[in-house]
């Protein structure tokens, strides 16, 4: 999820994690809520929410900001190194980060940031976000280490390394950034191998139920982009009534069947040989992708062929009309928000049916790259200088709400922003902060 710049850096970095004890120190404000419990029961289980849509359903958040933003409950040190984001779920809060050349997975109080546990996910620093289901931790490393862990105390229920077991190789030297997807019985990961570009996982073991390849569709992809995984994380389709995970890796967009993982179609006009990045968006038939590095943007249809499937192109917007680098798309009613261009997050909103821009206001508040999130009529717009927008989610007119620099600048403010529990958590590098986006009547600090 997070890269150009970050691609450059990434060759110096190839020190990885340990598992020593790290003190997290907590800086506590006077806004805490830890006398509330603000927790619920389905929070936000991972990368982009209940849906890997980024869209969050909670109301009763502060619908303006002033100069100095909303007000900061705690902030939180010594996470370690790396560009996870968090997820929430029933008073806990997952991440990961890499300390003394060893990554860990870690579990921390929602109310005020304290570590409960940590559990050690191999080297390397982490991209990926933590998956909470029934109780368990699905966490994937820079190096392919895949973990399942218990939510209680961390202790390892079974380990597997994609990049070793499965010829795992990605387009970029970038590491794993891929955040699993627990789908039933099934945990679905990304190795990019020649003959195992998707596998899907036992949940409660860790066995192989099954691979998925590309190479009975090389005659349909073209030299775009280059074998191995991409930076993206799987979802799920129902297109033509058939269960499919759709995948964009460095070949394209792809589609596998669930139950047995058969290839079921390939896109591959939005592939490029470095990054491939920004997961789709499903609708129905439909399937949004986009990629930067001066490459575009499409909206598919996904019809029926045959036997099989097939994604018919409704239209391509070049990289100069549409471009998302690394932070995200958001499907809001009928229109599609996200940052445009390589490295960069001018607000950009456009009709998904048709492609046409409602508006595009130019640069923004921020610079360089814009990860997104929706919440409450609104988006949430992180730039990588650190300063956070918020914009009304109408295509009438872009309608700026206020703006605010995060309280931390420890590197490039990559990591996707999360709204969970009336709260917003912000993850840079070892730090995590967590401001309170309650309306006053809602709060206990009142």
């Amino acid at each position: 999820m997070l890269w150009h710049t970050y691609f450059r850096l990434r060759a110096v970095s190839g020190v990885l994690l340990t598992l020593m004890f790290v003190p997290v120190l907590v800086e506590h404000r006077t806004s805490t809520a830890a006398s509330e419990d603000t927790s619920s029961p389905d929070g936000w289980p991972g990368w982009r929410g209940p849906l890997r849509d980024g869209v969050c359903t909670e109301t009763g958040l502060l619908d303006k900001w002033d100069d100095e933003g909303p007000p900061l409950s705690w902030k939180v040190t010594g996470l370690g190194q790396g560009y996870s984001s968090v997820s929430v779920v029933r008073g806990v809060i997952y991440t990961m980060g890499e300390h003394d050349g060893k990554a860990k997975l870690l579990a921390l109080d929602e109310h005020n940031g304290k570590e409960r546990w940590s559990a050690p996910v191999g080297t390397g620093k982490p991209n990926s976000t933590p998956t909470v289901d029934r109780g368990q931790i699905f966490a994937l490393g820079y190096k392919g280490d895949l973990v399942c862990v218990d939510a209680q105390n961390g202790d390892q229920v079974w380990y597997r390394n994609i990049t070793e077991e499965f010829g795992g190789k990605l387009v970029s030297d970038i590491g794993y950034s891929e955040s699993l997807l627990v789908d039933g019985n099934r945990v679905l990961c990304t190795p990019g191998g020649d003959d195992a570009t998707i596998v899907a996982l036992e949940r409660t073991t860790g066995d192989v139920l099954w691979k998925a390849s590309l190479n009975e569709a090389r005659e349909e992809l073209s030299a775009k982009g280059a074998d191995g995984a991409g930076f993206s994380s799987i979802v799920l389709s129902e297109a033509c009534g058939i269960r499919q995970y759709v995948q964009l890796v460095g070949r394209g967009v792809i589609s596998v069947r669930a139950d047995d993982g058969k290839l079921l179609w390939v896109y591959n006009r939005v592939a490029n040989n470095l990054a491939n990045i920004s997961t789709p968006i499903i609708r129905g038939d439909y399937v949004f992708c986009s990629t930067a590095y001066s490459t575009g943007s499409a909206l598919l249809k996904i019809v029926p062929d045959g036997t099989g499937l097939q994604a018919t192109e409704e239209y391509f917007l070049d990289f100069r009309k549409m471009q998302n680098h690394h932070g995200g798309l958001v499907l809001v009613d009928d229109h599609i928000y996200s940052g445009h261009g390589h490295n960069n997050g001018f607000p950009l909103c456009i009709e998904m049916k048709t492609g046409k821009v409602a508006w595009r206001p130019g640069r923004g508040p921020g610079t360089g790259s814009a990860a997104i999130l929706y919440a409450d009529g609104h988006m949430y717009f992180r730039y990588e200088n650190g300063v956070m927008a918020l914009v009304q989610a109408t295509p009438d007119k872009y309608v700026l709400k206020g703006t605010f620099k995060i309280d931390s600048d420890l590197g490039k403010s990559w990591p996707h922003p999360v709204v969970a529990g009336g709260m917003l958590y912000l993850r840079d590098e070892d730090a995590l902060l967590c401001y309170d986006l309650r309306q006053p009547k809602a709060s206990s600090r009142q």
